[in-house]
């Protein structure tokens, strides 16, 4: 089959939100018709497309492809996924939902330079953040703070 039939089905398992490794995924490629897929595959295209292991509806840890990046809203989901920002003398830190962490840092860092945010290092649950030479760390924090709109 074609790279752009294997894209399309890929980003359609993912959208189920149900699988929770890369093995499970592979299996479901293979049973669409995908017989050359394998783990390693698996893994450049979920990073690729920026996919993000994160919770569903029913609290399982699964691989999702975020919706396209925005300044989230009031009722946004990834709003919600925020749950403590804090600041000290060099850098922001947001704690986020298990999972989530690289999601809330990518759409930082797409916001990027222009509202001083020089760059952001995520791992599984934490996020740092520095801000640009322009830009005070309190700043910054200003800033994520109103982005995020919450009372934290």
């Amino acid at each position: 089959m074609k790279q752009a039939d294997l894209t399309k089905t890929f980003k359609e398992i993912l959208r189920q939100e149900k699988f929770s490794s890369q093995v499970e995924i592979v299996q479901a490629l293979q049973e669409q018709g995908f017989d050359n897929i394998n783990q390693s595959k698996v893994s450049r295209m979920l990073t690729k497309f920026g996919a993000v292991r994160t919770r569903n509806a029913k609290s399982e840890m699964v691989y999702c492809l975020p919706a396209e990046i925005s300044v989230p809203t009031t009722s946004s989901p990834l709003k919600n996924l925020v749950i403590d920002i804090d600041f000290n003398s060099s850098m922001v830190v947001i704690r986020t939902s298990p999972g989530a962490a690289q999601l809330i840092a990518r759409l930082l860092d797409s916001i990027g330079k222009s509202e001083g945010i020089l760059g952001s290092i995520a791992g599984d649950d934490t996020i740092f953040s520095t801000p640009t030479k322009e830009c005070t760390v309190k700043q910054l924090y200003q800033t994520i703070i109103e982005l995020f709109e919450r009372e934290l």
